[in-house]
């Protein structure tokens, strides 16, 4: 496959090539439009430096219980079970996540048009956004199968056309996260490397690869050298505890071994200034609820509600 002239990150590459630094900011405010928003500048400088934020109880209890009621729901329903959106454990029928959320729950999508959240955003990527991708993952007590160590973007850009890193995840924890029931494991400054992966992309990868990654993850040589330079984290907290991340960090998350289940909610901000291309490495673009092309105007606060923290 040639590269493009466009393509500023070229992965899936027949022969390795070594990583390199990424091309873009980290955080595109600059200026006064830098202070304007709720992140402090201790928080943004942080998040330049590492790649993520950590807000415990940033949601409030009642809020938790309802979105937890919600994914029971979901649990025990037939459609939703055999939706295309839904991924199942490899070789299970229990659900491992649900994509599109937002569109599905009234709820979820005023809590992607929150004003804190969205002036978060705004902070971050110097711009409007739109939802990217939305979904809510389950991992249950005792055999929640592991999400193997990738950059978010990677897959972004290889398979959906995603062209710079403008982009930010926000996952909110339904569960407790405690260091036995595989919480998320995040690289602190590896979003400042881009590492090419090897491998031409099959089509429709999308339905082998949402229940176990095996391509666009970093090679084992490259993994061992950025971790034993910046270390892991594996932030804990209580259900309702925040997690922001650029879409460059490298992160996993173990299985879970212990009887107490973990699920989050889950959803991406792309700017509007960084919409889609023809996906980069080749293939027909993925389905909307994995990369979306058909929503893309500037989300707009609902401030009929207003979840989050209130400092």
């Amino acid at each position: 496959m040639e590269t493009r002239s466009d393509d500023f990150y070229p992965t899936r590459l027949e022969r390795p090539i070594p990583p390199f630094d990424r091309l873009d900011p980290v955080v595109y405010s600059q200026g006064a439009d830098r202070n304007r928003g709720p992140l402090t500048e201790n928080e943004l400088a942080q998040y330049e430096r590492d790649g993520f934020l950590v807000f415990d109880n940033f949601l409030d209890t009642d809020t938790v219980h309802r979105f937890r009621d919600d994914l029971r729901a979901y649990e025990h329903n037939d459609s939703m079970l055999r939706s295309e959106g839904t991924i199942t454990e490899p070789g299970k029928q229990e659900i491992r996540s649900i994509f599109g959320i937002h569109q599905l729950s009234e709820r979820f999508d005023r809590l992607t048009r929150d004003p804190k959240i969205l002036d978060m955003v705004h902070q971050l990527l110097g711009s409007d956004a739109y939802i990217h991708q939305s979904r809510i993952n389950f991992k249950p007590g005792f055999h929640g199968k592991g999400f193997d160590w990738h950059s978010d973007f990677e897959t972004w850009h290889a398979e959906d056309g995603m062209p710079r890193m403008r982009a930010v995840s926000f996952s909110i924890a339904l569960t407790d996260n405690t260091p036995f029931n595989g919480p998320l494991m995040l690289v602190p400054g590896s979003h400042k490397t881009f590492i090419p992966c090897v491998g031409r992309t099959p089509e429709d990868h999308y339905q082998s690869s949402l229940k176990k990654q095996e391509l666009g993850v970093p090679n084992a040589q490259d993994l061992r050298r950025i971790v034993d330079e910046h270390g892991i984290k594996a932030p804990t907290g209580p259900a309702g505890s925040l997690i922001i991340f650029e879409c460059n960090t490298l992160h996993a998350s173990n299985a879970n071994m212990s009887p107490w289940p973990r699920s989050n909610l889950f959803f991406v901000y792309n700017s509007v200034e960084n919409l889609l291309s023809q996906p980069f490495c080749g293939n027909k673009p993925r389905p909307d609820f994995l990369g979306n092309r058909s929503d893309t105007e500037a989300l707009e606060a609902r401030s009929d509600r207003s979840f989050g923290r209130t400092g």
